[in-house]
């Protein structure tokens, strides 16, 4: 049996039922003048003050089919059902990663595009240092080289971005000045790093390069950030391995040194100084800004390899073809340098999309133990034990050195969320 409850217009109007699931509120849905309109008809008797008057099974019947005939001015059916509920509480378990009815497979597909993007990158990487140590075995020219790897860079991010295959950003000035030190400090890293691959084994820079920590909590400190012994004592290995290493590199070369050296400290102010410059302009993903950077340290960077060795290309190109013999094989070698290079740096930003911090630094560090191990077995490269052993400490002054940052990161934002 259904009873009627007819209250005063500004009050809702409600059908109800003993079943707990059939619940009707057409107050929210009806216009107001055919509310009005509707409790003026089918008022039993006059109300007098909060006393309520009852109408007859019929009426009530006759009301509801009424009330049907509005469906034109709701907002959604207003149809009895005993499903809704279940029906939300299903949508509701889909929706939410911690609902009981989460695809399996969710997961399972997360997981395997993870490996597969951190198996791009390092593959793409070793492919780029293999091919950009055969190119400057046979053309020491690391200024060109290294400007053609980011030629190819640009143009790639151009067709990119013509094709509509990534979102081209919309650039400002502010931008572009903001983009000016990250990208001089890239070019600063790019080239040095080059510079050390031509003079040394490409191991030996990569060691050295795994001291880039170091530079990085040094340069931090000085412009006022704070860290906690974990992370000072973390770079006391790096320092240590990357020390014995050196003393004990069968290729060392104090200009390959230096250059790796250099490199380590271009590339943390490239950082430092992206986070305080390009803080406003969150709106650029990092492969655009990426791109962005890379166009402009081409831009730098060619105009000053032509002063350095331009004059030296041309005899250079061709003592470079006497030695390898067919010239398709020197220019697949330094396409490929340079295609790989992008790549991986590409395959990098977005290994960084996908993951946290502190799984993307575990990545890094392991991508190099990676390199390094492959390039000595390609190159075959003679290791003595203690060198082995100097670039095992190094490395592993590099993956506590990420532990103790990310710790430092996880609690300053714990920290924020608390206040």
């Amino acid at each position: 049996m259904l009873s009627s409850n007819v209250v005063p217009s500004s009050s809702p109007l409600t059908f109800t039922k003993p079943n707990p699931h059939f619940f009707i509120n057409a107050s929210s849905h009806l216009k107001p003048n055919l509310l009005t309109r509707f409790q003026t008809q089918h008022r039993a008797t006059p109300l007098q003050s909060s006393k309520l008057s009852f109408t007859p099974t019929s009426q009530i019947q006759h009301a509801i089919s009424k009330v049907r005939s509005f469906n034109g001015y709701l907002l959604h059916p207003l149809q009895p059902s005993s499903k809704p509920r279940l029906q939300i509480v299903k949508a509701a378990s889909e929706t939410n990663p911690g609902g009981e009815n989460v695809d399996p497979s969710v997961p399972k597909s997360k997981n395997l595009k993870l490996a597969l993007v951190f198996g791009l990158w390092y593959f793409q990487n070793i492919v780029f240092n293999i091919y950009n140590k055969k190119v400057l075995n046979i053309f020491p020219f690391p200024w060109l080289l290294a400007s053609f790897q980011l030629l190819v860079g640009s143009i790639w991010m151009l067709v990119l971005w013509s094709s509509k295959l990534q979102p081209c950003p919309k650039i400002s000035k502010p931008f572009i000045v903001a983009l000016l030190g990250p990208a001089l400090f890239h070019t600063i890293g790019h080239i040095s790093a080059c510079v050390s691959f031509s003079k040394v084994a490409v191991s030996f820079t990569h060691v050295i390069k795994s001291a880039e920590p170091v530079f990085s909590v040094i340069f931090s400190s000085v412009l006022g950030d704070r860290y906690p012994i974990q992370v000072w004592l973390s770079i006391l290995p790096i320092v240590l391995g990357c020390s014995l290493a050196a003393v004990t590199e069968v290729s060392f070369n104090v200009q390959g040194l230096w250059g790796a050296l250099i490199s380590n400290v271009g590339f943390v102010l490239r950082n430092i100084y992206s986070k305080r410059s390009l803080q406003n302009f969150k709106e650029v993903d990092g492969l655009n800004l990426y791109g962005w950077i890379t166009i402009f340290s081409f831009l730098y960077l060619f105009p000053v390899a032509i002063f350095v060795e331009g004059s030296q290309w041309i005899p250079g190109y061709y003592k470079a073809i006497e030695a390898i013999g067919k010239p398709s094989t020197f220019y697949i070698w330094v396409l490929l340098s340079g295609v790989f290079y992008h790549l991986y740096n590409q395959s990098s930003y977005q290994a960084l999309d996908e993951i946290s911090p502190l799984t993307f630094s575990v990545g890094n560090t392991m991508k190099r133990v990676v390199v390094i191990v492959s390039t000595v077995l390609v190159f075959r490269n003679p290791v003595r034990p203690l060198n082995a052993l100097g670039s095992a400490i190094a490395i592993l002054g590099t993956f506590l050195y990420s532990q103790a940052t990310s710790k430092k990161k996880e609690k300053k934002i714990e920290g924020e969320k608390s206040s």
